[in-house]
């Protein structure tokens, strides 16, 4: 059931008067906003509902998490046969040569690897969990620990990835922006990102 709050208030785009919404006993007061009037052709009579009011947002048929995806961002997951190394402070994480390349627009590539690959000894589960629009939500993290420091969820997983990605599945990255990582014997520079 919709909810008429009784609460008008003029916003750039126009006129808006807020809503909530009941169903059952579940009450979702300042839901939505309807806009009454707009100097934008069209916009008047729509509604624009407010992304933590509800329980989930869907795509067609699939969950997409955190916020609505870029339809000009891209996020790739090809196999491939590159020998991809990850060390930190001269102590082996991991080495495959069956790793997984995540691309991802804006973002540099992430090497997603098997977890026969990685070296779990130097690796502590931590709670930490994470949304993405484009690969879902994150099911594991993990604390890096070697003889020089300790680094807080330095590499992670996804247990459930969206489709699209599906090849990442309970396979583990680093950020490769704080490790070192070597592919096909050559040491790449750490991206400077949000993530450094």
């Amino acid at each position: 059931m919709i909810v008429d709050e009784q609460h008008e208030r003029r916003l750039s785009r126009g006129l808006t008067r807020r809503i909530g919404l009941k169903v059952g006993d579940v009450d979702r007061p300042m839901a939505a906003r309807v806009y009454t009037e707009s100097d934008l052709p069209g916009l008047a009579g729509l509604v624009r509902f407010e992304w933590d009011a509800l329980d989930a947002w869907y795509e067609e048929d699939e969950e997409i998490f955190l916020h609505p995806r870029n339809p000009y961002t891209r996020t790739d997951a090809l196999r491939s046969t590159r020998q991809v190394r990850v060390e930190l402070d001269g102590v082996l994480l991991a080495e495959s040569r069956s790793p997984v390349l995540l691309f991802e627009t804006g973002l540099p590539t992430r090497y997603y690897l098997d977890r026969t690959a990685v070296n779990f000894d130097v690796l502590e589960h931590t709670a930490t969990e994470s949304l993405c629009p484009y690969k879902g939500r994150t099911g594991d993290y993990w604390t890096v620990r070697t003889p020089t420091g300790s680094y807080p969820d330095l590499a992670w997983s996804y247990r459930y990835p969206s489709p699209a990605v599906a090849a990442i599945t309970n396979l583990v990255a680093f950020y490769n922006e704080m490790v070192d990582t070597t592919v096909d014997g050559v040491r790449l520079d750490r991206p400077v990102t949000a993530f450094s």
